[in-house]
């Protein structure tokens, strides 16, 4: 408890708290701690309207779930629209997700809603009576022991508010004696810890200020308890407030439904309540709820802006279509690397397959490989249509991406493909059909028509236009030389170290595999990879590289993860550098966006080439002028580790001072690479 806290802006509120919990025994390495905290503030702001900061995490670094409460008189901006939080709650979960710690993280979540128990906090002068105001006792009672970090409420348990049957009509809202309106809904944010249970008060309250019984399932970090069955059957609408996939939602299918982001359900939950009156009222009911899920579209398009949307529905695609990539890739390099260049016009292995022959085998990779590439493009539209439309946008999805490589759109027929396709299938989700035919619209009338629609928009209307701009821009890549590729490839660096594994990362790789995935690859092609591949292993090696070069510049923690960071970095994994990016990142990503911009020059100015998609030095072999690209992976890392130890030693402090030291273990720095995408 610090109810004078006196830090300014979050990472030292952050620290100051977390001292706390190193001087209780609660948190084992400060540093490591912190950049944990700091890689889940990166993933969402943790501020609340009401003046309220929730910084949490999961941590390897945490022996006992606890929670440390400071009170700032001048306010510390957590990132929330309202302005600075003055009630600020450190909450450290222990890695593996149990109940305990969610027992103590849900009830404050919801007691957070209430602005009795907010005001309390602000008026408290004593931090015991705070502290057990915050355990859910009476600060006046004797005896209140503050070390105590458990309350009885279960977490992840369906809870029922709002008005009932018999008390409708006296809270004015079923004047006409009719059963009130009922809701059931799922909360979930990317660690499931607070926001998850936040929403769930926040609809709850809401619900019962607007006479409507509703049932909320939170699907926390400890698993959930689903909703009874005949509780769901039940319901006239659906509202998902959710930053994660809800798991299971087969089972709300057939029913209107609102969906929307977590930080939608605590902010705004009244209109996403009426928003569910809404659909209902224009859905007619008595459809089956045991139909695949039809997603009646979004509520106010989860409170995000277009552009964050698109992002959001390119990164689905793309996310899916990487594991086609590796897998197909590294088979097309391997039957290469043992059966050279020219496999490729081997006969095929159903044909002609002899056991002893390394050739036959040469050919067996680069034919499954071929396959597993042949699939890209329609994953990518598939998915794409997918994470804008749900189930229903697949088959449109995949029926435009098969004809984009059918018309031989490539790479931009597919993104096209994808965005058509999620586009038709909203439009038709939205036509409000009589309730007999509700059943079969997800298996049967939503991928005809919409693949007809989008069928017949990538054949006749925008696919030769598409074609026609797909061979331009190749054409216009073969033409490329000199110090236009330079230009190329310093772009391609900068694009793969400014978010390390994340959207922008992911574009230029994309557009790198994109080129490849062909039958007969152009050599800037080819060239496009190799530089892609080397920009992206430049900031692991350099955080490695400067870890052993000026450790004195580095904690204890991130010299352990400069060691993992090596392996990570030669085997092309930009995510390794996270841990030292999340912790400084005004030092880290310029540092290591100049290395990616001199490796991605040089390996453009060298001419190399790879045919491989990943797979870092352990696929040199496969690049044009190995040499050469080794000595341009060395130049951008010497450059990236030269200018991190140049901004740290100028920043005047010792490690163990740094603000948000990168602080994962080394195992740990790879597991982070889900989190920044």
């Amino acid at each position: 408890m610090d109810l004078d806290l006196t830090a300014g802006t979050k990472d030292e509120a952050a620290r100051a708290l977390a001292r706390r919990m190193v001087a209780a025994g609660r948190v084992t390495d400060l540093d490591g701690f912190l950049a944990d905290v700091a890689a889940r503030e990166a993933q969402m702001p943790t501020g609340l309207e009401g003046g309220i900061g929730i910084p949490h995490c999961r941590s390897a670094h945490v022996t006992r779930p606890t929670l440390a409460f400071g009170r700032s008189a001048r306010g510390i901006d957590f990132g929330a629209a309202d302005g600075p939080a003055t009630l600020v709650f450190l909450i450290a979960a222990p890695a593996g997700a149990d109940q305990d710690h969610l027992s103590i993280l849900s009830a404050l979540a919801r007691d957070l809603m209430r602005a009795e128990f907010t005001d309390a906090l602000r008026a408290e002068t004593s931090a015991a009576r705070a502290a057990a105001l915050i355990r859910g006792e009476d600060p006046q009672a004797e005896g209140a022991d503050a070390e105590d970090d458990t309350t009885d409420e279960a977490p992840g348990e369906p809870r029922e508010t709002g008005v009932t049957a018999d008390d409708a009509a006296d809270s004015g809202a079923d004047r006409d004696g009719a059963e009130p309106f009922r809701i059931v809904a799922v909360t979930s944010c990317p660690t499931g810890i607070a926001h998850t249970y936040m929403a769930a008060e926040s609809l709850e309250r809401a619900a019962q200020a607007e006479g409507v019984r509703i049932h909320v399932e939170t699907q926390g970090s400890a698993g959930f308890e689903r909703l009874d069955p005949a509780v769901i059957a039940a319901a006239d609408a659906v509202i998902f407030a959710h930053d994660v996939e809800v798991r299971e939602r087969d089972r709300f299918a057939g029913k209107p439904t609102v969906d929307a982001g977590v930080k939608a359900g605590i902010n705004r939950p009244a209109e996403l309540i009426a928003d569910a009156r809404r659909r209902a009222t224009e859905t007619p009911a008595g459809a089956p709820t045991t139909a695949p899920m039809d997603r009646t579209g979004e509520s106010a398009d989860n409170g995000d802006g277009f552009g964050t949307r698109l992002r959001t529905w390119l990164m689905t695609g793309v996310s899916y279509m990487v594991p086609f990539v590796a897998a197909g890739g590294l088979m097309i390099a391997l039957g290469f690397a043992l059966g050279g260049y020219e496999i490729s016009d081997a006969p095929s292995v159903a044909d002609h397959f002899v056991w002893t022959e390394a050739h036959s085998w040469a050919a067996l990779l680069f034919q499954i490989g071929g396959a597993a590439f042949g699939f890209l493009i329609p994953v990518l539209a598939g998915y794409i249509a997918y994470g804008m439309a749900d189930r229903p946008g697949l088959v449109p999805g995949f029926v435009g991406g098969a004809i984009a490589i059918t018309i031989d759109a490539g790479f931009l027929g597919g993104l096209a493909a994808g965005l058509v396709a999620g586009a038709v299938v909203r439009a038709i989700q939205r036509v409000n059909v009589p309730a007999p035919l509700r059943g079969i619209m997800p298996v049967v009338v939503i991928p005809l028509i919409s693949s007809a629609i989008v069928g017949f928009l990538m054949y006749i209307v925008i696919g030769k236009p598409i074609a026609s701009a797909q061979s331009g821009l190749t054409d216009w890549l073969e033409g490329l030389s000199g110090s236009n590729a330079v230009l190329l490839g310093v772009l391609l660096g900068l694009m793969m170290c400014f978010d390390l594994g994340g959207p922008v990362n992911k574009v230029a790789y994309a557009f790198a595999t994109g080129g490849i995935a062909v039958a007969d690859p152009s050599d800037t092609s080819l060239k496009i990879m190799a530089t892609v591949m080397a920009a992206g292993m430049v900031p692991p090696l350099a955080m490695a590289l400067a870890t052993t070069v000026r450790g004195k510049l580095f904690t204890k923690t991130e010299k352990e993860n400069g060691k993992a960071a090596w392996v990570l970095g030669a085997s092309f994994i930009s995510e390794g550098a996270i841990p030292f990016a999340a912790a400084d990142p005004l030092r880290v990503i310029p540092s290591a966006m100049a290395g990616g911009a001199v490796t991605g020059a040089l390996t453009m100015a060298f001419d190399n080439t790879l045919r491989a998609p990943h797979g870092g030095v352990f696929v040199v072999p496969l690049i044009g002028s190995p040499f050469l690209y080794l000595i341009a992976i060395a130049a951008g890392t010497a450059v990236s580790t030269a200018l991190v130890i140049l901004l740290k030693s100028r920043r005047g402090t010792k490690p163990a001072a740094a603000p948000e030291a990168a602080g994962t273990t080394a195992p740990a720095a790879a597991a982070a690479a889900p989190v920044s995408a």
